[in-house]
């Protein structure tokens, strides 16, 4: 049966010799693993003898791909994000890429971040081409097409009409909502392909930790409910029509898990009415917010129960980091290992107790860790269990950026073999 919100999304397609524009394709309506492109929601393609091109329905470029035999491979493509980065997904052979990340692709980002994972897309003259010159590229294509019927040569006028400037302008009318740019995802948001809109229910995060380079210096202090109602409207209008194509929030900044109960729960269920994804094109709707140690040794049983009672899938991730004293220390985290493990244990029966709540769990990798460090995580992750869990990922998150190790490569693929809940690496996303 056709979706409501179709109806005014007329399916359309015109081809002339090397040129085809099709408008209002559906994609997938749910977020999928699988081993081969796939988009998501409600968009329009425009495609030529040298590329592809995709576009939202406000008319932004979101896809790109070459079809020369320049480009890398028929099978990887480019993404615009909300914040205007463009994100290079390659297969990376497929191997060892599921196993590493959890997905198929693997995301290749224009910045500097911690992944040990993938090769320099961005170094590549034809994906040079097409994410830096998208849009002259577009414009150069010959759209004087005397058959053209009108509403696509009035998409075409548009799509013409959003400039890389305009889209700049939009990413940062984004940060001005949000309060700034949401510096790192959580890693769950891989679930939603990154498709999230971020919703700023408090600043700042309890500890500060030396190590951290993601993390701002502001005091933890939540947002108020007037603020949030504001925020909503204000993504309400800047997503526009595309807001149908989204059914994931993420909830900012760095532990909104210790923020007020209620306004947790306040903020997720005014997010889903107002942001209306119960009418949209993507089904199960997804939340996702980090937490830290202190916010889940707080935060009452009923508090999970209540989002487990929200017409969302959430997700909660903890940055544990390690559970020996000494890197603690090392890495100027105000823990302890009790509490760390304390925290670890809490979240194990939680998962087990609430099934639309998953809580998952980041810890620290690197050469220079003293070896008390992997020692006490195993004891964790696979002594403290006795059989293995589906639910409850763990991350392991390398210390340093720009900086690829097979040595530490090595070392996860050994810790995952080991461990008995679901093991990734966590590669820094921003939005």
């Amino acid at each position: 049966m056709e979706l409501p919100v179709l109806k005014d999304l007329p399916h359309l397609t015109y081809t002339d010799g090397d040129l085809s524009i099709e408008l209002n394709i559906l994609g997938n309506r749910e977020y999928t693993k699988i081993s081969y492109p796939v988009k998501y929601g409600v968009f329009s393609r425009l495609e030529t003898r040298d590329f592809i091109m995709e576009f939202t329905l406000n008319h932004e470029i979101r896809h790109a791909r070459g079809k020369t035999e320049n480009w890398l491979h028929p099978q990887e493509w480019l993404k615009r994000t909300r914040g205007n980065d463009w994100i290079y997904y390659s297969t990376g052979g497929y191997a060892g890429v599921f196993e590493s990340i959890g997905e198929y692709y693997l995301p290749n980002l224009m910045y500097t971040t911690n992944s040990l994972l993938g090769g320099r897309p961005f170094a590549e003259p034809e994906v040079i081409r097409l994410s830096e010159n998208w849009h002259r590229t577009l414009a150069g294509v010959d759209f004087n097409r005397p058959d053209m019927p009108g509403p696509v040569r009035e998409w075409v006028d548009k799509i013409l009409a959003k400039t890389p400037a305009d889209l700049e302008k939009k990413a940062s009318a984004l940060f001005d909502i949000c309060g700034e740019r949401t510096t790192v995802l959580p890693p769950d948001a891989r679930h939603s392909d990154y498709d999230v809109i971020p919703l700023t229910l408090s600043d700042g995060c309890l500890y500060k930790c030396r190590f951290c380079k993601v993390k701002n210096k502001k005091a933890f202090a939540p947002r108020s409910k007037e603020n949030i109602r504001g925020q909503l409207q204000a993504l309400r209008d800047l997503y526009g029509d595309d807001l149908i194509n989204y059914n994931s929030l993420f909830l900012g900044e760095h532990d909104a898990l210790n923020a007020p109960d209620d306004l947790i729960l306040f903020a997720a269920q005014t997010a889903y009415d107002t942001l209306e994804f119960g009418r949209g094109i993507m089904t199960r709707p997804a939340l996702y917010f980090f937490g830290s140690v202190d916010a889940v040794l707080n935060a009452p049983d009923d508090l999970f129960k209540e989002l487990s009672a929200l017409p969302f899938s959430t997700c909660i991730n903890i940055g544990l980091e390690s559970a020996d004293p000494e890197t603690l220390e090392k890495i100027g985290k105000p823990v302890t290992a009790e509490k760390v493990t304390m925290a670890f244990h809490r979240m194990q029966e939680i998962n087990k107790t609430c099934q639309k709540v998953e809580m998952t769990c980041n810890f620290i990798m690197d050469e220079g860790l003293p070896a008390g460090h992997t020692t006490a995580m195993m004891a964790l992750v696979r002594d403290s269990l006795r059989f293995t869990q589906p639910k409850g990922s763990v991350y392991l998150s390398p210390l340093r950026f720009g900086r690829p190790s097979r040595e530490v490569l090595f070392d996860f693929y050994h810790l995952k073999t080991r461990s008995r809940l679901p093991m990734f690496l966590y590669i820094i996303q921003r939005l």
